[in-house]
């Protein structure tokens, strides 16, 4: 059997922490910010885990 492919889609949006938790970025925080509050872009800002929903469809997507 042939060695699992990575989706570089997925490897470019997912980082995996040292204890193997999946990390992502906030939607939203790209443009159209002008009408945002400002306590909404900070909100939106740094990582959060991944959904625990989420993380056996991105495993296999990053090939874990």
């Amino acid at each position: 059997m042939p060695k699992m492919k990575t989706k570089t889609g997925a490897a470019k949006r997912f980082k995996i922490t040292g204890s193997g938790k999946i990390l992502r970025q906030r939607a939203n925080r790209r443009h159209l910010l002008e009408h945002k509050s400002s306590r909404v872009t900070r909100r939106l800002a740094g990582t959060v885990e991944l959904a625990p929903s989420n993380v056996r469809q991105v495993k296999r997507l990053l090939g874990i």
